[in-house]
């Protein structure tokens, strides 16, 4: 398996530090608000990397942190007047559900950073002892970044220009302003209740600090705390690299003394109609806003699109959302469904046959191998999605043309109906519920049978109109070559 290595800007060969035992962290969200396509499709990226790596028989550990103490929570838990952990609980709580939504599988840890204190306390006080880290005028806790001699390594930047003594409080910043950065905020008045009283030792001197912790601190301590002192894949979205991602490295690194993380992985941008976006621009969507949108679009639908419409195109490349493109993707997964529900009924109706008997064809048999090779061949080249897709489109047309082939057996339709469970290993993107029987009620059998009756005898008027009646009842008339039945239609 090749990945990109943000860290050394080049495709390198995919080796754990342990063999087949693969520990993967990513950053997740500051839950201040709902969660916005941005976010979304970090998440969708970052979700299919696993699955692939679990598809790969690798051993996968996933943990992912709650950023539930910054400058945004803070400040708009006080502008709703709730109490901090209880305002972004709720949004937490509103992330997972569309994670759930999306298909994507929630980590095996998740950990909101004000459950890492202790952790954060212990690194810090390191620091401190080795001279990492300092106490400034302000009573804030700043990270040194002259005494890290390989700070520039994951962003490749030249910071010889950069002022010395120099000091950032804000979390998040450029790298025109890069500077010392903060560890533990000291408390200001308009943080109100937020904050954690501490003993630091500096120079053999004990201070008890009133503060709260800032941004970068919080990953270094929460991969301490699950995965001690290295991983093998960190994963964000390309913003992340700095300064968030280079803090990390400076901080784990200077206490442990180890590479942190062997692979770095960096999802890209993405814009709206080819614009940035923004609030201001009136394209900042959530998935809220998209079901709201397409309010007539059955959910299964409308949230396997938006995980289509980011998964299409490769991952650490900018991607454009649109509602063009989404209803596309509309269609496309409504082919998805047709061909699986087409070749379902055809297991069903040739599983009842005594005389269906036919063996598996050696052409049959290369196809399928053919397309499992490319598949496996595409998700090992940096997960290349665009090929992947065109392998499984491939084979949604090829499963139709073998329904439509007189010689297919019911082995080898069975065959097509586990590849199409081995594709969805990592695309997630099938609903395999849709395959379920429904007891259809016996008025709407009688229906359909007087509507194939007139259909047989040319009175096509009785016919339409039976069949808008059918429709009316959540029904649709399916006319295939070899036979017509009734669908149950999703609300």
């Amino acid at each position: 398996m090749q990945i990109y290595n943000t860290l050394s800007r080049q495709k390198e060969k995919f080796k754990p530090l342990k063999q087949n035992e693969v520990k993967v962290y990513f950053c997740w969200p500051t839950p201040y608000n709902y969660a916005h396509i941005w976010n979304l499709k970090t998440y969708i990226v970052e979700d299919y990397i696993i699955k692939t790596l679990k598809f790969m028989w690798y051993k996968v550990k996933t943990v992912m942190n709650i950023t539930d103490i910054d400058d945004k929570t803070i400040r708009d838990s006080q502008k709703a007047w709730e109490n901090l952990i209880d305002y972004t609980k709720k949004y937490t709580n509103y992330f997972l559900k569309d994670l759930d939504k999306l298909n994507i599988t929630l980590a095996d840890e998740i950990v909101p950073i004000s459950n890492l204190i202790d952790e954060m306390v212990l690194m810090i006080n390191w620091l401190i002892k080795k001279w990492y880290a300092y106490l400034a005028e302000d009573q804030s806790v700043y990270y040194e970044i002259k005494k890290f001699k390989k700070y520039w390594k994951l962003a490749h930047l030249n910071f010889s220009w950069m002022k010395h003594s120099v000091r950032i409080n804000n979390d998040e910043y450029d790298k025109e302003n890069a500077a010392d950065f903060v560890l533990w905020k000291a408390w200001r008045k308009e943080d109100w209740e937020n904050f954690w009283m501490w003993e630091f030792l500096f120079w053999e001197k004990k201070v008890t600090l009133k503060w709260r912790p800032g941004w970068h601190i919080e990953c270094s301590a929460c991969n301490m705390k699950y995965f001690w002192e290295q991983i093998d894949i960190h994963m964000g979205w390309v913003d992340n690299i700095f300064p968030h991602h280079e803090n990390e490295i400076a901080q784990s690194e200077a206490y442990f003394w180890k590479s942190f993380s062997k692979y770095w992985i960096h999802s890209g941008h993405i814009t709206v109609d080819w614009k940035k976006m923004a609030k201001s621009a009136n394209n900042f969507y959530t998935i809220k806003d998209l079901e709201e949108k397409f309010i007539d679009i059955p959910k299964s639908i409308l949230y396997r699109a938006i995980r289509l419409s980011f998964m299409n195109a490769k991952y650490k490349e900018s991607v454009d959302f649109s509602f063009e493109k989404l209803n596309q993707n509309f269609n496309n997964i409504k082919k998805i469904d047709e061909s699986l529900k087409k070749l379902n009924n055809f297991i069903k109706l040739n599983s009842k046959k005594q005389d269906n008997k036919k063996t598996v064809r050696k052409d049959f048999r290369e196809d399928m191998q053919n397309f499992i090779k490319d598949y496996i061949e595409k998700l090992e080249d940096d997960f290349n999605m665009p090929e992947v897709f065109s392998i499984f489109f491939q084979f949604i047309t090829y499963t139709n043309t073998q329904l439509n082939n007189k010689e297919l057996s019911l082995s080898e339709a069975n065959s097509l109906l586990d590849m199409f469970k081995t594709f969805n290993e990592v695309l997630s993107l099938i609903d395999f519920d849709i395959l379920w029987d429904t007891l259809i009620p016996k008025n709407i059998l009688e229906k359909l049978e007087l509507r194939n009756k007139a259909k047989k005898d040319k009175n096509f008027d009785l016919a339409d109109s039976l069949r808008y009646e059918i429709l009316k009842m959540w029904y649709k008339i399916i006319d295939d070559r070899n036979e017509t039945r009734l669908e149950k239609i999703i609300k």
